[in-house]
């Protein structure tokens, strides 16, 4: 039986719930009138108007609020919440028309009476129904490990919900900040103190913790990860809010940490004026378009809507993705863009001539650069080219070209350089300062943009990291006491479009990323949230 109906098409069962909520709400009727009248109710004349008007009025109202999209076995504390408002409104509904109908034989209060009986009888529906189906699902998969929920808010009850129905994990319980809320249960899990965490820990045999606090601040996350780091646990989280694709959290939610979470300072906002005035309908030519940092460059360009955008790459197959992504971006936006794909390496003076020649952009990030260290170190003569002559090259063009803005996006290894890659960026500097000594009022504004490493690009050692504590160690880390600024893609990108708006010709333009960071100590917290330990070799 619960195969056939597993089985059906999401209309038939869709259709199966209405059919089960026009059957409770008759019934919700028929025991609201023998309540009220004292007796076993038999209709007669004018009730059965109401009969007929009860089987039909939840219905829009339900679908208005989403309970006919529910999938039940994740059903959880939104849905029951989510029917409650909408019992509520049908039942403002049906006491209103009773009170200006005045239907003889019909009670008043059978408006606030056959409600209440009404979500009683659904709310016991679809509890039957989820512990149905779960029990289906949870068959021959035994939890892979015990969990705690660091977070015992809405959010932290519906992935209770959802990984109840996945059986991935055994959940041990709650923890809160909130000592109001220790001692307390919630859908029967214990809530306990967050400073009982070691205790718990080490009494259940816990393996994971679930950060499940989407709207607490990055410091706040911070300092939880910080008090949880010496314990023997897997750290897992929920995106933040305004990232989660819907208002309800599914296990598909549930991520690892993201290196951004370990920053230990909140993201640099955007100035958004700068942003709008400077791209909003203008001709937008991005070099390194296929890259980590020109990739997030593209995407917030063309949340500006630009006339045109330009993606410049010589890989073929990153030039593809991003220009895919970005009218995949623009397609759920509600808009088409125009996102042109050019193919081609800045080292090819001529074809960038022709380029800014007939495309004409009137702003220009030059984000096409090597900027792998050991890499360019072992190919220094590909780095002179790229780096170096590559951005002679776009900068010939653009001021051939009448652009009205130039900007390249360097590195902080530039400053006293110690290897090839920084010594090529710092010259890639010195090249956009002497056009800008050069420049007459009026032509194109050359500026520069530096910082630190960014958190998950190409060339960042996180990536790196990953795959080593994946695998299992060793992590190599070239010297104990070696720092290094951090900061996010998205603060890079974001950083890079607005020194474009201020630059007035020869800037450099720094962010400041707060306090440096050693990367021995990165490599210990990462290895410490992933529920290992750290043996020095």
């Amino acid at each position: 039986m619960r195969d056939f109906i597993l089985q059906l098409p999401r209309p038939a069962k869709q259709l199966t719930v209405v059919a089960i909520d026009v059957l409770l709400s008759l019934i919700a009727t028929w025991a609201a009138f023998s309540l009220r009248l004292d007796t076993l109710h038999m209709p007669s004349g004018t009730q059965w108007l109401v009969y007929a008007v009860v089987s039909f009025l939840p219905l829009p109202i339900f679908a208005r609020f989403g309970l006919y999209r529910a999938v039940f076995r994740y059903s959880g504390y939104s849905a029951l919440v989510a029917t409650g408002y909408a019992v509520f409104w049908y039942a403002v509904l049906l006491t209103l028309g009773l009170l200006v109908l005045r239907i003889p034989g019909v009670p008043r209060t059978l408006g606030v009476l056959q409600p209440l009986i009404f979500l009683l009888l659904v709310s016991i529906s679809r509890a039957l129904a989820r512990f149905w189906l779960a029990n289906t699902f949870s068959k021959g998969n035994e939890p892979r490990g015990r969990l705690l929920i660091y977070g015992a808010g809405a959010a932290g009850v519906e992935t209770a919900a959802a990984l109840s129905m996945s059986r991935q994990y055994k959940l041990v319980g709650y923890v809160d900040d909130d000592p109001g809320k220790a001692g307390s249960t919630l859908n029967g899990a214990r809530v306990y103190s967050a400073q009982r965490l070691p205790e718990l820990i080490a009494d259940h045999a816990v393996s994971d913790i679930l950060l499940a606090m989407p709207s607490a601040s990055r410091e706040r996350r911070f300092q939880i990860l910080e008090a949880v780091k010496h314990l023997p646990v897997h750290v897992q989280t929920l995106p933040r809010l305004s990232d989660l694709a819907t208002g309800r959290v599914t296990v598909q939610d549930i991520r690892e940490l993201d290196v951004e979470d370990l920053l230990g300072r909140a993201p640099v906002p955007p100035r958004a004026d700068l942003l709008a005035n400077e791209l909003r309908d203008q001709v937008v030519l991005v070099t390194g378009a296929g890259g980590s940092i020109g990739s997030e460059l593209t995407r917030q360009i063309l949340a500006q809507r630009p006339r045109q955008l330009l993606l410049l790459d010589h890989n073929e197959f990153g030039l593809y993705t991003v220009h895919h992504e970005l009218l995949a971006l623009a397609r759920a936006a509600g808009w088409t863009p125009d996102v042109v794909p050019l193919l081609g390496s800045v080292t090819a003076a001529q074809l960038m001539l022709d380029l800014c020649a007939r495309y004409k952009p009137t702003v220009v990030y030059h984000a096409a650069a090597y900027k792998h260290v050991p890499l360019v170190e072992l190919n220094p003569d590909q780095g002179i080219e790229n780096n170096i002559m590559g951005t002679l090259s776009m900068a010939q063009a653009a001021r051939a070209a009448g652009v009205r803005r130039f900007v390249l996006v360097s590195t902080d290894k530039a400053v006293r350089p110690t290897n090839v890659m920084g010594a090529t960026k710092r010259m890639a500097e010195l090249i956009l300062q002497a056009f800008a000594a050069d420049a007459a009022p009026g032509t194109t504004c050359f500026s520069m943009v530096r910082f630190g490493n960014v958190l998950g690009s190409s060339g960042s050692v996180v990536p790196l990291f990953r795959q080593q504590i994946a695998r299992g160690g060793p992590i190599t880390v070239t010297h104990a006491e070696v720092t290094r600024y951090f900061m996010t893609i998205p603060e890079a990108a974001q950083l890079v479009l607005q020194a474009g708006a201020m630059g007035q010709g020869g800037d450099v333009f720094v962010l400041d990323m707060g306090e440096p960071v050693k990367i021995m100590d990165l490599a210990r917290h990462m290895v410490a949230l992933s529920g290992l330990s750290v043996r020095d070799a």
